[in-house]
């Protein structure tokens, strides 16, 4: 198999934003990342807010600078300006209480359910987003808050 190498040259981006530098998402100790006011705010602007499923790198739990492009739902924005995130996986987590079942949507090519994972949050930059996917409906976004509310002791 070939292997192909991407030269970006001087463009202005990276090939996987988020993945490195001042803008790379990295994991946040949910405990401690203070007070979170978590929100509903989708705007079709094409920078994450709270209430979208956007596209970053997301590192590995195993923190060895591995990890892999995936989607993430925005919950709330820190006064910082970055973004509180977690991920989602299609891979069945129906007996697991760390996810909560969300359904199928559009950031899902192949229209498969989704998880969301509820012991894991990520720290977002709007510049560390590839993409924004589309906004999750208030009524699936608000099961996801509940249910990190009731886990984190967030307000």
């Amino acid at each position: 198999m070939a292997r192909v190498t991407i030269d970006t040259g001087d463009l202005p981006f990276s090939p996987a934003p988020g993945r490195d530098g001042a803008t790379a998402t990295v994991e946040a100790d949910p405990r401690r990342v203070g007070a979170v006011r978590t929100e509903y705010a989708p705007e079709k602007d094409g920078d994450p807010d709270p209430g979208e499923i956007v596209w970053t790198w997301v590192p590995y739990e195993e923190n060895d600078g591995r990890g892999k492009d995936r989607p993430v739902l925005v919950v709330a924005r820190e006064s910082a300006g970055t973004l509180l995130a977690v991920q989602l996986t299609s891979k069945d987590r129906r007996d697991d209480n760390d996810w909560v079942a969300i359904g199928a949507g559009p950031w899902d090519r192949e229209g498969r359910p989704s998880w969301v994972a509820l012991d894991r949050v990520l720290r977002v930059h709007e510049d560390g987003m590839r993409r924004e996917a589309c906004a999750l409906d208030r009524g699936r976004f608000n099961l996801v808050v509940l249910r990190l509310r009731e886990r984190h002791g967030w307000q």
